[in-house]
């Protein structure tokens, strides 16, 4: 569990500035104002990394220059979508990282690791379709209905994230535990004759 609370802080740092622009969106808070709060947001966590002689992450800086590039314009047009649209690329960018073969596989300790690694590559795709998924859904409801995105970006991502993890967990669980319960019976079954010779 650690891993995994270790691995989604820079995705909660990456969508930082994306939070604060929904929450103000969902405040009624005025398009100019929730757009210039991102960007500050933004500016001010790279700023702080740079204070504290931490590397700046490519990641960050491509989330930063996504909102300033995507703020200013959704200052100067009065139109959220284009804030909006951020999630979008950002999912799609994770979504292509995880397409690497085996990622998962540093999650598992090494007994279900050696049962399980088939099904965890698997898992690394499907993670991949989701962050697709999320980022097709993510920038339909930004064009179609940016009055429902605060409430969508609040729930669908995380909830879709949640929901795969279950079923992830109790699948990889319940098939490991088959694998190594069949592997002991026989290694036992395996044992009985050599015992019987001597």
């Amino acid at each position: 569990m650690n891993n995994l609370l270790y691995a989604a802080r820079p995705l909660i740092s990456d969508f930082l500035p994306t939070i604060v622009f929904a929450v103000l969106l969902a405040m009624k808070v005025d398009v100019r104002i929730a757009t210039g709060a991102a960007l500050l947001v933004g500016v001010a966590q790279v700023a702080i990394q740079r204070l504290l002689k931490r590397k700046v992450e490519l990641l960050q800086w491509a989330s930063l220059g996504l909102v300033v590039v995507f703020g200013t314009l959704g200052i100067l047009t009065s139109d959220p979508r284009f804030l909006m649209a951020k999630p979008t690329i950002i999912y799609l960018a994770v979504g292509a990282v995880m397409l690497k073969r085996g990622w998962m596989l540093r999650y598992m300790p090494p007994i279900a690791r050696e049962h399980g690694e088939p099904l965890m590559i698997a898992f690394g795709y499907v993670w991949a379709g989701l962050m697709a998924l999320t980022a097709l859904a993510n920038l339909a409801v930004a064009v179609a209905l940016p009055s429902q995105w605060p409430a969508f970006i609040a729930v669908v991502p995380l909830a879709s994230k949640i929901a795969l993890f279950a079923v992830q967990y109790a699948t990889v669980r319940f098939y490991v535990r088959r694998r190594v319960i069949a592997a002991m019976a026989q290694a036992e079954t395996q044992a009985q004759p050599q015992a019987q010779a001597a």
